[in-house]
C-alpha cells in the first residue's frame, strides 16, 4: 500500500510542478500591462504639475459689430424691377397700368393728363409690347411704349416730377436661318418652326413657277431659307424679305438667291446665274384645291349633263385672291354666259388665260389695262353657273382650250445677271449658309 500511495505522489508532483510553473509564466507576460496602466495612471498627474506654472491675463477689447443683413423687402426696394407685358384686345390704361404694378398716384395722373403723355391711352393697340420699372410698392420709375415699328414713348421720373418724350428708334436689320420638313402643309411646317408667314407667302411667289403649292407636296419634303428681321430697341418689329432658300420638293431641288444690283433693282435667280422667274405661274392661287380637271365629258354639276369640262376648277373661300399667272393685257371685263364675273388675259405667243365665276373684279380694273405676273385681278366667288366658290381657270393656244396643268409652258428669254462675279460672291456665301445650317441639324439628329 505504501508502495502505491508513493507511486501516486511521484505522478502528482510532476503535474503542480507544471501548474506552478504557468502561474510564472502569466505573472511575467502581464507585467508590461500594468505598466501601461501605471503609466497612464501617472501621465495626468505630470501634465496638472507643468499648467500650473503658465501665466494667465485678463484681455478686454472693444468689437465693431456688422451691420444687419437686409431683409428681402428692403432688397426688393433697392432694386427696381423691369416688367414687360403686351396690350390686350381688352385693355384699358387703367388695366394695363395695374399688371405692370404702377400704383403711385403721380404717375398715373401725369400718364392721364399730361399732353405728352396722354396719347399714350389713344394709341393702345393690341400684340404690342409695353415695359415699365417700377420699385415693389407700385412707384413708377420709367415707362417705354413702341407705337410702331420706329417709334416709342419714354416716361422718365425725374427728380420729383415724369417727364415724357417720343424717340425714334433706330432700325436693325438680322438674318434669322431655319429650316423645315412638310408634315402636312406648309404653313403647318413654318409655323413648327418658327418663320413668319409673310416669309412662308414669299417662299410660295418664289417657287410658284416649279412648285404647286397644293398639288405638288409631299410629307417629307423639306426647305431651308434665309430671310431678314427688322429690329427696334431690341424688339423684333417686321420680316423681310427672302434672301435664299432652297426646297426640296419630291426629291428634286429648287435653289433661289436674291440678287440686288447696283440700282437697288432685287430679282431672284437660281445659282447658276438664271433667272428663277418663268413666263406663266403653275397656278392662280396660292393655296387651294382643284375639284374638278380638265375633261372632254364630265358631268355638269347644274345641267346634269355629259358636257366638256375645258378648264381646271380650283375650290377656295370666297374672297380668296385671284393672281394673273402671266404678264398680259386685260382683254375683258365683266359678266359672261356661265362664267359669271370672268377676266380674259391677253398674253404673248398668241395665249390667253380665262378666270370665271369672280365675286368680284379688282378696283379699277378695265379692259386694255396692262397687268403684269403675280398681280391680283379679282376674288374667289361662284357667279354664273356654279355649285360653290371656286375659280374656272382656262389656259388658251389660239383660242383653243388646252390642258394648263399638262402644256409644257413657254419659256422667258434665257438671260443672266450683268455682274455675274458680283453676284456668285454673293450667292456663294448665302449658298455657304444654307449648307452649315443643314449640316447643324444633320449633326442634331445624329
Amino acid at each position: 500500500m505504501q508502495e502505491e500511495k508513493a507511486h501516486i505522489l511521484a505522478q502528482i508532483q510532476p503535474s503542480q510542478e507544471r501548474k506552478l510553473r504557468l502561474r510564472w509564466l502569466l505573472a511575467l507576460t502581464t507585467l508590461p500591462l500594468f505598466g501601461v496602466i501605471t503609466a497612464f495612471g501617472i501621465a495626468p498627474q505630470s501634465s496638472a504639475e507643468k499648467t500650473e506654472n503658465v501665466a494667465v491675463r485678463e484681455v478686454i477689447e472693444e468689437l465693431t459689430l456688422p451691420d444687419s443683413a437686409p431683409t428681402v423687402a428692403q432688397v426688393a426696394l433697392q432694386s427696381p424691377l423691369w416688367q414687360t407685358d403686351t396690350v390686350r384686345k381688352d385693355d384699358t390704361l387703367g388695366s394695363l397700368l395695374n399688371r405692370l404694378n404702377i400704383r403711385n398716384s403721380e404717375a398715373i395722373a401725369f400718364l392721364r393728363q399730361s399732353p405728352d403723355a396722354r396719347a399714350l391711352a389713344s394709341k393702345l393697340r393690341p400684340g404690342r409690347s409695353i415695359s415699365a420699372q417700377t420699385t415693389t410698392d407700385g412707384q413708377l420709375l420709367e415707362l417705354q411704349y413702341r407705337y410702331d415699328g420706329n417709334t416709342a414713348l419714354v416716361v422718365k421720373l425725374d427728380g420729383e416730377n415724369y417727364t415724357a418724350q417720343s424717340l425714334t428708334l433706330t432700325p436693325e436689320t438680322r438674318t434669322e436661318l431655319k429650316s423645315a420638313d412638310i408634315r402636312s402643309s406648309l404653313f403647318a411646317a413654318t409655323d413648327a418652326a418658327g418663320i413668319p408667314d409673310a416669309v412662308a407667302m414669299q417662299l410660295v411667289q418664289i417657287f410658284s413657277s416649279d412648285i404647286d403649292f397644293h398639288l405638288d407636296l409631299r410629307q417629307g419634303d423639306h426647305f431651308r431659307v434665309i430671310y431678314e428681321v427688322g429690329y427696334a430697341n431690341g424688339e423684333q418689329t417686321a420680316s423681310g424679305q427672302v434672301l435664299a432658300a432652297e426646297f426640296i420638293n419630291q426629291g428634286k431641288t429648287y435653289s433661289a438667291v436674291l440678287y440686288r444690283d447696283a440700282d437697288g433693282h432685287a430679282e431672284y435667280f437660281t445659282p447658276e446665274g438664271k433667272p428663277l422667274r418663268k413666263s406663266f405661274l403653275r397656278s392662280p392661287l396660292e393655296f387651294s384645291r382643284i375639284s374638278s380637271g380638265f375633261s372632254t365629258a364630265r358631268l355638269h354639276p347644274v345641267l346634269n349633263t355629259l358636257r366638256a369640262h375645258k378648264g381646271v376648277d380650283y375650290a377656295a373661300p370666297t374672297g380668296t385672291p385671284v393672281k394673273t399667272t402671266a404678264d398680259g393685257t386685260v382683254l375683258f371685263v365683266g359678266q359672261q354666259n356661265g362664267y359669271g364675273n370672268v377676266i380674259i388675259l391677253r398674253h404673248a405667243g398668241d395665249i390667253s388665260t380665262v378666270y370665271g365665276h369672280l365675286s368680284r373684279f379688282a378696283a379699277d380694273l378695265k379692259k386694255g389695262q396692262r397687268v403684269s405676273q403675280g398681280d391680283i385681278i379679282g376674288y374667289v366667288g361662284m357667279t354664273g353657273l356654279a355649285t360653290g366658290p371656286h375659280l374656272h381657270y382656262e389656259f388658251r393656244v389660239h383660242d383653243k382650250q388646252v390642258d394648263p396643268l399638262q402644256i409644257a409652258l413657254p419659256e422667258l428669254p434665257k438671260t443672266s445677271v450683268a455682274n455675274l462675279e458680283d453676284f456668285k460672291q454673293q450667292s456663294q456665301r448665302l449658298r455657304t449658309q444654307l449648307t452649315l445650317l443643314e449640316n447643324l441639324k444633320t449633326a442634331a439628329v445624329e
